[in-house]
């Protein structure tokens, strides 16, 4: 997801297969310490280790993760799944251009995920500075693999912004982002790439959806431009033309699966991004800096359906989010700038989860 550059860009401190680095000091997985006030966590255990590490989404059965890294000296994320037994971990991805945003299909041997390799080879330079803090849209279709990185096959050919899709829980339907009509919304189709809905109009960014448990709701971030704040759109659609967005400002929205009832569930200010489900449906779980909005401190929160309810769930000083549950809702997966070796790496860590 775009929302990876909060890590790499906001927080300088925040996919051929090789080893992460030498650990004989620090084996992996390894158990680390929680922080003060993370009462629902125990048994926290460290994943990865070097490099940037994010967005680890669980297989269906609970026995894989996929996500994106750094790893390797690379300056791009490339794919990856992990087999948390054993924490073996495999590239997908072809290795060259940058992937995000990997999803797991029914019978977990089959993946997708966001690449640019088609459009692009290369690593993208980073966004000029002077343009402020701005993520780049590179340009992602979305990819099949299988979970040994054999089997590529392309699904979507928009060569534009293109990805962030997760699987409907009865496995027939994708919701994604895209530019492809110009702006960045939200979209679902059949998981042959047919029948392609487009479910927000507003002008603005829309994007980062995820079903409910039931699939009948989506939960996304989101910031519009109202008609009074003709600048400001002007703003984001020049960016737009530039494959950049500003993303100081979002917060999280739900809507019925066929886009209808589309409601602000948040009013926090700063940027509230990477929402998925708690178990039971009822909450939802992000990642916020909205305390300090201008701090590169981004913390794990749960919230109500209205709105209510808001509690912190860490307590880390420095970045925390993209979380997610098990589909049993017994454990809990997220990155984190804690326990990092070097400064500027994100790592996995999953724990039990304590009602």
């Amino acid at each position: 997801m775009i929302l990876r550059s909060v890590v790499a860009a906001a927080l300088v401190a925040a996919v051929p297969f090789g080893p992460l680095r030498a650990q004989a000091a620090r084996p992996l997985p390894r158990p680390v310490p929680s922080d003060s006030g993370e009462r629902h966590f125990r048994k926290i255990t460290q994943l990865t280790d070097g490099g940037e590490n994010a967005e680890a989404y669980f297989s269906h059965d609970g026995k894989w993760l996929t996500f994106q890294s750094t790893r390797d000296g690379r300056t791009c994320d490339q794919q990856y799944v992990m087999q948390l037994a054993t924490a073996k971990t495999t590239r997908i991805s072809t290795g060259q251009g940058k992937t995000t945003c990997g999803y797991f299909l029914p019978g977990d041997k089959r993946l997708f995920f966001g690449s640019s390799h088609a459009v692009d080879t290369a690593c993208a330079p980073k966004p000029d500075p002077s343009k402020g803090y701005v993520w780049r849209l590179d340009p992602y279709d979305i990819y099949f693999a299988n979970r040994d990185g054999s089997g590529l096959t392309r699904l979507t050919n928009y060569g534009v912004y293109t990805a962030e899709g997760v699987l409907s829980p009865d496995g027939k339907r994708i919701v994604f982002t895209s530019l492809k009509d110009g702006d960045l919304d939200i979209y679902t189709m059949n998981v042959d790439g047919t029948d392609i809905k487009r479910l927000t109009y507003q002008p603005g960014y829309d994007g980062g959806p995820w079903w409910s448990p039931d699939g009948k709701q989506i939960v996304y971030r989101a910031w519009h431009y109202p008609a009074s704040d003709s600048a400001g759109l002007h703003t984001y659609q020049d960016l737009l033309k530039q494959g950049l967005v500003r993303p100081g400002k979002m917060e999280l929205w739900v809507m019925d699966a066929d886009g209808g009832n589309q409601r602000q569930i948040t009013n926090l200010g700063g940027a509230n991004f990477g929402p998925s489900w708690a178990p039971g449906g009822k909450q939802i779980v992000f990642s916020s800096n909205y305390k300090n909005p201008r701090s590169r401190n981004f913390d794990l929160f749960l919230v109500n359906l209205d709105g209510s309810g808001l509690e912190q769930l860490t307590y880390n000083k420095d970045f925390d989010g993209f979380p997610m549950f098990s589909p049993d809702g017994k454990k809990i997966v997220w990155a984190s700038n804690r326990h990092d070796t070097k400064e500027g790496e994100t790592n996995l860590f999953i724990a039990e989860w304590v009602p």
